[in-house]
């Protein structure tokens, strides 16, 4: 993305809860994300019209609700990463044995920081969730996002579900098959 791996320096860097003098670097990390994802699935992560503004809305609610966790990674003043964990139950026809601990938003500013600023993130937003009786961590990567499933992995999680998605031009009838790829 745009920062400097190199230039990360975890000894000077801290993880906090997320301010509202923040939002402005969360939201140009979040903008580099979205457009990220969106090369890598088209379809899937095409972003909205009004992205940046509904996302500011969206995090501006997240920053006084209970029942999330925003943290931020700070080097020499400079946010190197972000995350939004929201605490939730599972449907009741699962049970993990208490609160899901969500991770949608969670952006790096250089890929490189995956393994540092990224799992460092994970951590701390794992202990406040236990702290808040949470009994898993469920974290959305793209499937393209090699980087940051490789940190993932280093910290612990595993592959629990896929998505699979295609495009539906039309309303399919009953029994009839779903969409099939192009020939070719």
């Amino acid at each position: 993305m745009a920062g400097d791996a190199a230039a990360y320096d975890a000894g000077m860097a801290e993880i906090r809860e997320a301010t509202p003098a923040d939002l402005e670097s969360i939201l140009r990390l979040a903008g580099l994300r979205r457009r990220q994802y969106a090369a890598f699935h088209p379809r899937l992560w095409r972003p909205a019209a009004d992205a940046a503004t509904a996302h500011r809305r969206l995090l501006k609610r997240a920053l006084g609700d209970p029942q999330v966790i925003m943290l931020v990674s700070v080097d020499r003043g400079q946010v190197r990463g972000f995350m939004v964990a929201r605490l939730v139950q599972s449907p009741a026809i699962y049970d993990p044995g208490g609160p899901t601990c969500f991770i949608d938003d969670f952006a790096v500013d250089d890929e490189g920081f995956w393994s540092s600023v990224g799992v460092e993130l994970l951590r701390a937003a794992v202990v406040r969730a236990a702290a808040r009786s949470a009994t898993q961590v469920t974290v959305v990567a793209a499937r393209m996002d090699a980087a940051k499933r490789q940190a993932l992995r280093e910290a612990g999680l595993s592959v629990g579900s896929e998505w699979w998605v295609a495009s539906i031009s039309r309303p399919l009838e009953p029994g009839e098959p779903g969409p099939q790829r192009p020939a070719g």
